[in-house]
């Protein structure tokens, strides 16, 4: 397309060719796609003009907060553009505002050059605690962490977290390269989502040390090829399930070092694992003493003031996505924890929020397009997201950014020079809730097929999307997860193999395989299991608080209950091993989205091909068919790739695995072939044609 011209910059317009040969619907808004497009190039051009590009500029964390030189001097410089004064105070000089007193800069900066003293050691040694010292612009004194701190600590005497630099005599060493540097991304993301805190069985916040030795190597078994690390990023609210950030550089020291998170990302690299870091870019904690909320006193600096600051429902701040030094500050975080700790990319979380005026609160989206191409659209917001993706995916040739985000903006994952946001993926948000809502309100016999495949299978085309049956959401306590809503109180007393098995735990063992097989083989371009949902683990997720009289027995996996050979758990657990290695052999997940070619509503029937393999559900309650018609394009010989009734998942047996299928050459459910099968009642059945 020809250049356009806005306030004497010349910028190339967007290339929407492909886009809206992908959604013709999309013409009617050629002129918003080009408005989002020219703010995103009016900041590219205001870097140049700075001498900065996306590159440079995002190197923040080089410049800002305390840094160590190679020569072992240091320079602390910050940003508190309202201040009067302002000076670094520590453990390192006594907490004297007096001694290291700032010097002003331009631009708000303020900055100390601290030479190495007489023994040629540095004046902030590591393990240091340290703060600033701010006289506002009111005339009062404050004291802060600085918003680049590494490393923050929590004081039990004083309540609050302290920063203290971290700089080890021995730093971490990785073995492994940077994958997302060294090319593409695995073709589809299968995603364990993990939180470490809760990754051991014993009553107490796990660590970075015990998940790199322990979980990692059952993840990789499993054979997901991808770890999303939540709550990583500094909170001082256990219980905020890492979603109050304080301090946005510093991973959160309740699990361990800055070393010790970094030997975990390359113990996981080890293991051919891509790891992403739950990134929370959306809003921050409303704390003062340990956060980012009035840092230089004002209740503006890093966010907007007044209303459009606040959170309602998160009882958060919201950033200023207009602000300079802000922009800086997000993009460096991201920077941040690619090139020190490896990270291979991110989940952003509260994308729908980010989007909009109105965060998603009270709006139910229909999927009409004037809901998404209307006032009530943050653009600040969007076209920051549009220079993060623009800066990681130029730098690093195969990170991956996940968009969580409900409402389904057009071309949220579409790239940035087609007006995009530039996401890899977006997170299917309407499964999870519709098999919930399921469970909720309707018997099985009730579901609608048509309805649960409608469900899986409205995504936009081109744009590619993470299906999950479940993810954290659903298991934090006032829900429950699927293996509970589906065999409930039945879990503590009827799991044994030496127990009779029961018609709930039948039931349910059988609809939690099926369920997370056609969310898997339907819903999306990758597929995502939060940590021991994998095997049904038992109970919800509830962190320690003044309502359970901060307890940890529900802030923990038990590992030992699919371990264990004589409970039923190591069923659901064999069959999700078997559902990843399924992909890991036949690759569906990264192939077009399957055809569906049957969803029966009276026998309870969905039948669809992706990628050479026809999958056929029997949702009935109480009927079998026995040489039951299916269509499939491609003729020849079938054999059963997998089988939900298997023994080794805890099924009934009833389908034999050698069983070979043949096709005859007749039409049926427009498909230019028939084969027929035996499917019993709540089994899946896969079928891979023999070449």
């Amino acid at each position: 397309m020809a250049s356009v011209e806005k306030n004497e910059v010349s910028i190339e317009a967007p290339r929407l060719d492909d886009l809206l040969s992908l959604d013709p619907y999309l013409k009617d808004h050629k002129h918003d796609l080009c408005l989002r497009y020219t703010q995103f190039s009016k900041w590219i051009k205001k870097l140049s003009d700075a001498g900065h590009d996306l590159e440079s500029f995002s190197r923040g964390y080089e410049e800002l907060g305390l840094i160590d030189k190679p020569d072992g001097s240091q320079v602390y410089q910050e940003w508190v553009p309202t201040a009067r004064a302002v000076s670094l105070v520590g453990d390192f000089n006594n907490w004297n505002p007096s001694s290291h007193v700032c010097r002003q800069k331009e631009f708000g900066k303020w900055e100390i050059v601290l030479p190495l003293l007489d023994n040629g050691q540095p004046q902030v040694p590591h393990g240091s605690r340290f703060k600033v010292c701010i006289t506002t612009e009111t005339g009062d004194t404050i004291f802060r962490l600085s918003p680049w701190c590494k490393y923050a600590t929590f004081n039990k005497e004083a309540c609050m977290y302290e920063a203290v630099h971290y700089r080890p005599s021995e730093p971490y060493t990785f073995v492994h390269d940077h994958p997302c540097k060294q090319g593409p991304a695995p073709a589809a993301l299968r995603i364990y989502e993990a939180h470490v805190g809760i990754a051991s069985p014993d009553g107490h916040v796990s660590t970075y040390a015990y998940f790199a030795d322990n979980v990692v190597p059952r993840i990789a078994k499993l054979g997901y090829n991808a770890i999303q690390l939540m709550a990583i990023m500094e909170h001082a609210y256990y219980g905020s399930f890492g979603y109050q950030i304080t301090s946005f550089f510093a991973a959160s020291s309740r699990y361990g070092t800055p070393s010790e998170l970094q030997r975990l990302v390359d113990v996981a690299h080890g293991h051919g694992l891509v790891v992403l870091l739950d990134i929370v870019h959306s809003h921050a904690s409303k704390n003062v003493q340990d956060g980012l909320n009035q840092f230089d006193g004002t209740n503006t600096c890093y966010f907007h003031d007044g209303a459009r600051g606040e959170h309602s429902l998160w009882d958060s701040r919201l950033f200023n996505y207009q602000q300079w030094e802000v922009l800086r500050f997000l993009l460096s975080n991201l920077r941040y924890y690619m090139e020190v700790f490896r990270f291979d990319g991110f989940r952003f979380d509260g994308v729908t929020s980010m989007l909009y005026h109105h965060h998603g609160i009270g709006t139910g989206f229909s999927g009409g397009y004037h809901e998404y191409f209307n006032m009530s659209v943050d653009t600040d917001a969007l076209v920051y997201l549009m220079l993060a993706n623009e800066m990681l995916h130029t730098l690093y040739p195969g990170v991956v950014t996940v968009a969580e985000d409900v409402s389904g903006m057009p071309a949220t994952c579409r790239p940035v020079a087609e007006a995009g946001l530039g996401f890899d993926y977006r997170l299917a948000m309407a499964i999870p809730d519709k098999w919930i809502k399921y469970l909720k309100e309707e018997r099985d016999e009730d579901w609608s097929m048509g309805n649960i495949v409608f469900t899986l299978t409205n995504r936009r085309h081109g744009e590619k999307v993470i299906a999950y049956a479940e993810s954290h959401d659903q298991a934090l306590v006032g829900d429950k997860t699927l293996a509970f809503w589906l065999m409930d109180a039945e879990m503590y007393s009827n799991m044994s193999t030496l127990s009779t098995l029961t018609p709930s735990i039948e039931r349910g063992m059988a609809l939690h395989k099926m369920i997370r097989l056609i969310t898997m083989g339907l819903g999306g371009e990758g597929y995502l299991t939060f940590i021991g949902n994998e095997f049904g683990h038992p109970e919800w997720l509830d962190f320690p608080r003044l309502g359970n009289n901060e307890s940890y027995h529900y802030a923990r996996r038990q590992w030992n209950l699919a371990d264990d050979e004589l409970l039923r758990y190591k069923y659901l657990n064999a069959f999700d091993r078997a559902m990843q290695h399924l992909d890991k052999q036949h690759d569906f997940l990264s192939a077009p989205q399957a055809y569906v070619s049957r969803k029966h509503e009276d026998d309870k029937i969905v039948v669809f091909e992706r990628h050479g393999l026809l999958f056929i559900f029997n949702f009935h309650s109480h009927k079998s068919f026995p040489d039951y018609s299916v269509g499939v394009d491609a003729a020849g010989k079938y054999t059963i790739a997998l089988c939900s009734d298997a023994e080794e998942f805890g099924g009934h047996n009833r389908v034999q695995l050698g069983t070979e299928f043949f096709t005859a050459p007749e039409p049926y459910d427009n498909r230019a072939n028939r084969v027929q099968v035996y499917i019993p009642n709540r089994v899946a059945l896969v079928l891979s044609r023999q070449t």
